[in-house]
């Protein structure tokens, strides 16, 4: 008997290495919360321990027209909550016809999160866009911890995005102020950290809604 639980517990220990070795992570993502709108900013890097698994992901996903979100940690679970908050969205938006606010849209990510906490999603996630109340901006962490922010950074490179973001934000920025600062807080952690790289995506979040910048539009603000 006692060598049967020891057993058990080498191959739970085992499988519990091999899916950490194969689940993609590794990232460095940012948010900043300006006067008119939300900038969101991550790399395109996921890797599996040393091995780069993706140098094309999207680490920014649109929830609606109004809001989006940043994903860091395990892109399967990430991409998971991603569907049921872009469900619960739709949903309501169909229903009441106006946009789900995006405090709800945090707060249901953070119960998503908090119900899933004996059993984790392997995610840090940024919540962000605007609606009735203006741009608004949340970090939902694997167990369901909610904190508004005006700029933060996750993922492994965030060490190195926060001394950049520490020293150039200040308060009144405009979104065509903040994604110059997004960018180069993202660049300069893929200048330092070996999970980050591969290029750079940015969305703008405003009263227009929704968008991501084209290759072109990035490259006229920083050299990528």
């Amino acid at each position: 008997m006692i060598y049967k639980l020891r057993y058990l517990k080498l191959g739970a220990s085992y499988l519990s290495d091999y899916i950490e070795q194969h689940t993609y992570h590794g990232t460095t993502t940012v948010g900043i919360s300006c006067t008119d709108g939300v900038v969101l900013c991550a790399d395109m890097r996921a890797s599996a321990g040393y091995f780069i698994a993706n140098n094309n992901t999207m680490k920014i996903q649109k929830i609606d027209h109004h809001a989006g979100m940043t994903i860091a940690g395990g892109v399967a679970d990430a991409q998971n909550v991603t569907d049921m908050l872009r469900y619960h969205s739709n949903i309501h938006r169909i229903d009441k016809q106006e946009y789900l606010p995006i405090k709800s849209i945090a707060r249901l990510a953070s119960l998503i999160f908090f119900q899933n906490r004996y059993y984790p999603f392997i995610a840090d996630i940024l919540v962000g866009g605007y609606d009735k109340q203006g741009p608004s901006l949340y970090n939902i962490d694997m167990f369901g911890s909610l904190d508004k922010k005006t700029f933060v950074t996750t993922g492994s490179g965030s060490p190195v995005a926060y001394g950049l973001l520490e020293s150039e934000y200040r308060d009144g920025l405009t979104v065509e102020e903040g994604k110059t600062i997004a960018l180069r807080a993202v660049k300069a952690a893929i200048t330092r950290n070996i999970g980050t790289g591969d290029g750079i995506n940015v969305a703008i979040i405003d009263q227009q809604g929704y968008r991501l910048l084209t290759k072109e539009q990035k490259k006229a603000i920083i050299t990528l």
